[in-house]
């Protein structure tokens, strides 16, 4: 199996993944959850569809979409499937809810430095990483907002506040991905920065 073969494979998971994740949040009610499912699939394509046509960045290779100019099943699964989790699971308080996104952000951020890495996707000159992340934190705080609107409560399981405190789960899971991508991130820079 070559790069190429386990490239296909991986997108193809994604895709499933994430469609089988945009499922689970439909089926909880079909109109709320579908209706943020459209919208986010809409939003999320039109971004990267106008950011690709004015040439902030490309995708040379665009495996499994063929000549198509963006990855439509990646990015019609994966973002929608994001923003239904992080709408359903975000902590109640904001204060909780900026370390919830900040991981499901660097979490992104990390799986586009990978693609960035491989023929598929490149940025362009007039675009980087930080152009990019702040789009991530954009993108994802503005349909917490929104889909606080449609998703009403009792459709809601937010991640209880007290999880976020010192030793327990959410606050151990949040510190080893914050660490572990920011160390990642020194490593790209500084590979970055010697070549």
């Amino acid at each position: 199996m070559n790069l190429m073969d386990f490239i296909e494979i991986t997108m193809l998971f994604m895709i499933a993944a994430g469609s089988i994740g945009c499922f689970y949040f439909i089926r909880l009610d079909w109109r709320r959850f579908g209706f943020l499912f459209i919208i986010s699939l809409l939003t999320a394509n039109l971004a990267c569809y106008m950011f690709t046509r004015i040439g902030l960045y490309s995708f040379p290779n665009n495996v499994l979409h063929g000549a198509f100019l963006i990855p439509y099943g990646l990015v019609s699964t994966l973002f929608p499937f994001i923003v239904m989790f992080g709408v359903r699971y975000s902590p109640e308080r904001w204060v909780f809810k900026i370390p919830f996104y900040w991981t499901v952000i660097h979490l992104g951020v990390l799986g586009e430095v990978i693609l960035k890495n491989t023929t598929i996707f490149k940025f362009e000159d007039e675009w980087n990483l930080w152009n990019s992340y702040t789009l991530w934190w954009v993108f994802f705080l503005l349909f917490e907002i929104l889909g606080s609107k449609i998703i009403p409560p009792y459709l809601r399981k937010p991640i209880l506040s007290e999880s976020f405190r010192y030793g327990k789960w959410a606050w151990i899971v949040v510190h080893v991905i914050l660490i572990l991508t920011i160390f990642l991130a020194g490593v790209y820079t500084g590979v970055t920065l010697i070549n």
